[in-house]
């Protein structure tokens, strides 16, 4: 993968000096393609969709639900009313929070989390915990932080249990559970699932019928689109049973003075005008970072195929790359003395995805993240929305170095030297 040439396509990377960004897992860079694409949008079919007979309108609403159908494909959702936009991850799982569980769950069902969960899919649980007099079970991790599937069994087993939610990716440990088997337990039991693909998106294929979840969400900022934009993906047939989440807007039929009538799917979930040049940005992300397949041809229609330019990527490419850059970062850190690695064990041959995190011997996150930004590299310090692991690990905080497509290896070099420096300077 040519990475020289990935990184010419992120205007933020183009600095003089270019900055470190190794904060990726919290928001990444945005392509040229897909600013262009918004751009575009807002200069030549800037309009509101559905129901305008103007030219714009419908325009805008080709492109609004082109993005949808690009969604689909990147997620191979049987449907494109199984897609449902969002503004963000975290409105995607209140959706079905409050959407699903509030029609579903009845006082002592209970739900399964594990401890990975990031805030986002623990808190819409628990306020539907103290609605409804439902139980909020927890999944512990392994010493590699792992979800213990015999949790998981123990907690199906008491016929209970009508929902799993669970992170395809942890933003912490960077471990992915084993998903098809917590998905076939789940359903064996009678219970749905729910993936927390927030991470997962940019860092792994996705496809939901493989996979065969209930419900599939992520956000747009982290896939290299736009803040703004999420998505909730629903088995149709799921969907369908679910009441409208917001009202107002887009989202009826009719309405009359005794009541009104939802729209059909998926608009009875996209109350109000939706996010339109988000969607646009969103789908150009995705066609972007599968568009290894497409070539950009150099000076001419006649150029000879070693002048031919990928205009994205593929996922064969973006795997082993983001695996190479984890693997010389683990190795390098682990040199610091007084630096402990978060995660699995050396020993257990378990592949991380998107981040590593760490602790260093007397030295609070914030700080050494703080020192590191002076110098123009951006890591990320704190919990990451993620006290109960944190906690459960027996830590307050930790640091975290997250990767892109356009991470280096002398990025990666440029921190650890760093985190050296600054850690002498701490300690003097």
């Amino acid at each position: 993968m040519d990475i020289a040439f990935i990184r010419r396509q992120f205007p933020f990377l183009r600095a003089s000096p270019p900055p470190v960004y190794l904060d990726s897992a919290a928001m990444a860079q945005v392509p040229d393609a897909v600013l262009n694409a918004m751009t575009q949008w807002e200069h030549s079919s800037r309009a509101n969709v559905h129901r305008g007979m103007h030219a714009r309108a419908e325009e805008s609403t080709i492109a609004y639900e082109a993005a949808r159908s690009t969604v689909q494909q990147f997620l191979n959702a049987k449907h494109s009313d199984e897609i449902v936009f969002t503004k963000s991850c975290t409105e995607a799982i209140n959706l079905v929070a409050r959407s699903w569980g509030e029609t579903h769950l009845q006082e002592n069902d209970a739900i399964v989390l594990s401890m990975l969960e990031h805030h986002s899919n623990i808190v819409p649980w628990m306020q539907l915990k103290d609605r409804k007099g439902i139980d909020v079970l927890w999944m512990d991790i392994d010493e590699n932080g792992m979800p213990r599937m015999e949790d998981l069994e123990k907690h199906l087993k008491t016929g209970r249990v009508k929902i799993v939610s669970v992170t395809a990716l942890s933003n912490v440990l960077g471990v992915t559970p084993d998903l098809q088997k917590i998905i076939a337990l789940a359903h064996e039991a009678g219970a749905l699932v729910l993936l927390d693909a927030a991470q997962a998106i940019a860092h792994m294929p996705l496809d939901v019928q493989k996979l065969d979840c209930d419900f599939l969400a992520f956000s747009g900022h982290k896939l290299y689109g736009p803040t703004g934009i999420g998505v909730l993906y629903g088995k149709r047939k799921l969907l369908e049973t679910m009441p409208p989440f917001l009202g107002g807007g887009m989202m009826i039929r009719e309405v009359h003075t005794e009541g009104f009538t939802p729209a059909d799917l998926p608009a009875k979930f996209e109350a109000g005008t939706p996010p339109i040049a988000e969607a646009v940005g969103l789908g150009t992300a995705m066609e972007w970072l599968v568009a290894g397949c497409r070539l950009q041809v150099a000076n001419s229609s006649h150029a000879s195929s070693n002048q031919q330019r990928r205009t994205g990527i593929l996922w064969d490419d973006i795997q082993p790359h983001e695996q190479s850059l984890l693997q010389h970062a683990t190795c390098s850190l682990q040199q610091i003395s007084g630096l402990h690695i978060l995660g699995p064990t050396p020993d257990s041959q378990l592949l991380t995805h998107g981040c590593v995190s760490f602790t260093l011997d007397s030295v609070h996150p914030h700080d050494l993240t703080e020192i590191l930004g002076r110098r123009s590299i951006a890591l990320r310090a704190g919990h990451h929305c993620c006290m109960p692991l944190h906690k459960r690990l027996g830590i307050p905080a930790s640091t975290r170095l997250s990767v892109g497509v356009y991470t280096t290896k002398e990025e990666i070099d440029a921190c650890v030297q760093a985190i050296v420096e600054a850690r002498k300077k701490l300690n003097t």
